[in-house]
Parts: C-alpha cells; structure tokens; sequence
C-alpha cells in the first residue's frame, strides 16, 4: 500500500498588474492587486509528491482552513491509490458541511494531487494518462474589470490581440464597454462577455436583445442567482449564446442545467467543482447534450496545470481561458499572458514545478499534517 505520509496547504499572495485601472471583479468588492492560491501537496511513501488547488481569492482563509483542520487528518495514513475511495470517504460523511462552498473546494484539490500522484506512478503527464493525444493548446485572454473604463477596455483588448489572442473576454457590465471591446478588434475575432450574475431575467433578455446582432461570442452568467436555469433559458432565446458553470459544484446540478437547455458552453472549474475525478464525469456527461466544454480557469497554481491538462484530453479543440495580467514573479514556465498558445511536456503528472525562490516571500501560510 502507498500510503499518505503528509498532506501540506500552501497559501499565496501573488501581487498583479491589470494594464488599466484597478478594480474589484464585482462592484462590491475592493481593488483586486493580488491573486491568493491555496496549493495542496501530498507526499506518499514512495516517495512522490502530488499538488492540486483549491478555490482561493477572497475564499482562500475557508478553502484553507478545511485542509489542514478536516481533510488532512482524515487522509493521512490512508493510501493514496484508490482515489475514487479516498475522495468518497469524505465527501459522503462531511456532506452535511454543504455540497458546494470550502468543503467542495479543498475536496477538489485533494482530488487533483492524487490525480498528479497518479499519472506520475504511470509516467505519463496526466493528459496522456487522461487519454488524451496533444498537449497542443491555443488560450483565450480573459481580461480584469476596468469598471466601465472604454479607453482602458479597448487598449486592453488591442494589447491582447497584439499578443495573438483571438478569443478575448471581457468582465465589464456595460454595453458602451462591450461595444468598445468589440470595435477594437476585427469582426473575426471572438468577443465573450463575463458579466458575473448581476441581473434580472427581464434586464438580462433586454441587454441581450440590445447585443444579439452585434456577433458577441457568449454571454457568460448574466442573472442572478447564477443557480436559475430556468431563467437562464429565458435569456438564451433572444439569440445569444450563454455560457454557465463556475459556479456548478455537483453532477446532479451540471445534469440540470443541461437538460433545461439553459446554456451552449458549459464552464466548470476543477478547483470548485470535485477536481479531476468530478471533471472528467461532467466532460463524459456533456457528451450526452448539445453544449460545449470550456473549463473556467481564471487561476495560475496547480489549477491552472490541472485545467490546461484536462483541456488537452478532451477530443475536441478546448481553449484554456488565462487571466490577462502579469504578475510580480513568474509562478512557473507555463503561465504566459503574453502568448495565445500553450504546448504542455511530458514530465509525468501535472508537471507543477514552481518558482518558489521568488514565490517564497509572497506565502502568506503554510501547515503540514503528517502521520504519526
């Protein structure tokens, strides 16, 4: 038996720039000037290490708080091969703690280090081990919000285009920004609009009317609660594609929102949702319905390789969505918001192999729980 020898969370502060003014990703929140991650690493007894990531951001003290006082000490000890054990050995008695929130999100980064774990013992990097045949992927700039700023938007989307992203997605709120977005680039060029859950079914069929002729890409989560399907479907009669997930956390829900015919792209993040294990039932279940996968990645740790890796096995061309800012560091080699293409190597597993010579000084914590 492989057994788990420790289980350690990594909290990171990594400082931004946006290229444009500095805003919070919804109106209520302030400046966002750095990106938190919480990386998990599991050590086993022979002597591999595996990283996942759980949600972080304005989350990272909660996601934090479930590895290191729940998680941990319920794996520890325990072997690290039968994933599909490990995982429902926790997800089924904690449920009571909730199905989506903290729990699922260090759940999913428990999930992807074992997954690294894993594709490393087959040596193989884990797309391979997925099934998957290129590790060939061509990314989508996905821009900070510049609160309605047009001259910041349209510089920004012309630096993005500069750089060869033909994708561009924005997280403005209004139509003169997206219109401003939209006329900075040529009409071939793909405009998606992130609006993050801020109307009403009625306010979001009006904006959608307004835009339907104006060849945008997709409109991304426009009512609120984001959990309204129904409402959802409304929205995407008038024409505009609608894409939705992020926020999904459980099969059951990926399963609904699908058969109320409530979207086209179905975006579902690997450090929210259950990790590898959960992804790759919510890929094989899309398969049934008339939508397209495109896994929300708006990270740069472990999530960002997990989500690139998975973007990689699926059959079909999947672009990675990178968040386009630059940070105080480079995390690692395969973070680049200057280059529309990604080609990921064959080191075995999710091949996370971090600068932590200039990463140490942005840890905010760390603890390690190992086996007695």
């Amino acid at each position: 038996m492989t057994k788990i020898q420790s289980i350690r969370s990594i909290r990171v502060s990594l400082p931004f720039e946006t290229g444009g003014p500095r805003h919070g990703m919804r109106p209520s929140l302030d400046a966002w000037t750095k990106m938190e991650c919480v990386m998990v690493r599991i050590k086993t007894s022979d002597g591999l290490e595996g990283w996942g990531e759980a949600f972080g951001h304005a989350m990272a003290p909660g996601s934090e708080a479930v590895i290191n006082q729940i998680l941990a000490p319920m794996l520890v000890g325990r072997d690290s091969v039968a994933i599909n054990h490990r995982i429902a050995e926790l997800e089924r008695p904690l449920h009571g703690l909730g199905r989506s929130g903290p729990l699922m999100y260090a759940l999913s980064a428990i999930d992807t280090a074992l997954w690294d774990l894993a594709a490393q013992r087959a040596h193989l990097p884990l797309y391979k081990f997925l099934g998957g045949e290129s590790g060939v992927l061509t990314k989508y700039a996905s821009l900070m919000r510049y609160r309605g700023n047009t001259d910041a938007v349209a510089q920004n989307v012309e630096r993005a285009r500069s750089y060869g992203f033909r994708t561009i997605k924005l997280h403005e709120t209004t139509i003169p920004a997206f219109r401003a977005a939209r006329n900075a680039v040529e009409l071939d060029d793909k405009i998606c609009l992130d609006v993050n859950c801020p109307w009403t079914i009625a306010e979001a069929r009006e904006v959608a009317q307004e835009i339907s002729e104006e060849g945008f890409h997709w409109l991304e989560e426009p009512i609120w609660p984001p959990e309204d399907f129904e409402g959802l479907a409304e929205v995407r009669l008038e024409g505009v594609p609608i894409s939705a997930g992020e926020n999904i956390t459980t099969l059951h829900e990926f399963k609904l929102a699908m058969e109320t015919e409530a979207i086209d792209n179905l975006q579902p993040s690997v450090t929210k949702c259950g990790g590898i294990s959960k992804m790759r039932k919510i890929i094989s279940l899309a398969e049934v319905y008339p939508v397209t996968v495109i896994p929300h990645c708006f990270y740069w740790g472990p999530g960002y390789h997990a989500t690139a890796h998975l973007a990689a096995s699926c059959l079909t061309p999947t672009p990675l969505e990178t968040a386009f800012i630059t940070f105080a560091v480079e995390p690692h080699k395969l973070f680049n918001s200057r280059s529309d293409q990604l080609t990921l190597d064959d080191t075995p597993g999710l091949g996370f192999i971090s600068n932590w010579d200039e990463l140490d000084k942005f840890i905010i914590s760390t603890d390690e729980v190992n086996a007695s």
